[in-house]
């Protein structure tokens, strides 16, 4: 049985009131935001840059890189409308330098080569169709712009055995990308691969950073932006 968008939203619908208390908070989704932010002072230091995070959630990572990142301007978005509403307040603190809107990664209601980055952490398993996803990430990504894909690492034995086998049991048939994978991915929707490197510990994730070459065309705006009230 196939993983669908439906199966997605219910999901997230039931996930959303405990997700900032969850376990895998601290497990997971904290070593790899320290990861990323890391990787973003490196490539852009202090300099204002604009990031869409996909798969935002309630905004967690979207305010940590405001708070590192003062210049930045950070847009996210959800396919689930309970998990973006549900980061109100956080959204309500930094109103002027964050935008939350709900959407589909495989849609993405922003404008061509608009971003310098795009992050997307531990949603893309739950992504149907991954390959349009990427190919819409290359699209709204600015020539020279970074992209970050980060997923668990389940190209080990114990990897394999958290994602493949006990994450599957709750979630379903969800896909955790092979390291080969995430390469072919990139690599045929236009970006030029830059690293990957896996992190290791109870919850072993991987990164995949790619570039979209200067010289590499986008593809048409495909529906006007929207955002959630």
């Amino acid at each position: 049985m196939s993983y669908d968008k439906r199966q997605a939203s219910v999901e997230f619908q039931r996930w959303s009131e405990s997700y900032d208390r969850c376990v895998l908070q601290w497990l997971l989704f904290r070593p790899t935001h320290k990861a990323v932010l890391k990787r973003l002072e490196a490539r852009f230091g202090e300099r204002p840059f604009r990031l869409l995070d996909v798969g935002c959630g309630t905004g967690q990572f979207m305010e940590r890189v405001r708070a590192r990142f003062p210049k930045a301007e950070v847009c996210g978005v959800d396919l689930s409308g309970p998990m973006v509403r549900q980061g109100a307040v956080r959204w309500g603190r930094q109103f002027a330098h964050t935008l939350p809107v709900q959407g589909d990664s495989e849609r993405l209601p922003f404008a061509d080569d608009c971003f310098d980055a795009i992050t997307c952490a531990h949603s893309f398993h739950h992504y149907p169709h991954q390959e349009r996803a990427v190919v819409e990430m290359h699209r709204v990504l600015r020539p020279g712009g970074r992209l970050l894909l980060i997923d668990g690492n389940r190209d080990f034995v114990w990897g394999w055995f958290i994602y493949d086998v006990c994450v599957a049991a709750v979630e379903g048939a969800v896909h955790h990308c092979s390291g080969k994978r995430f390469r072919a991915l990139t690599t045929d929707a236009g970006f030029e691969l830059e690293e990957q490197k896996g992190h290791w510990g109870p919850a072993p994730f991987l990164v995949t950073e790619a570039v979209k070459p200067l010289d590499r065309p986008t593809i048409p705006l495909r529906e006007p932006y929207r955002a959630v009230a």
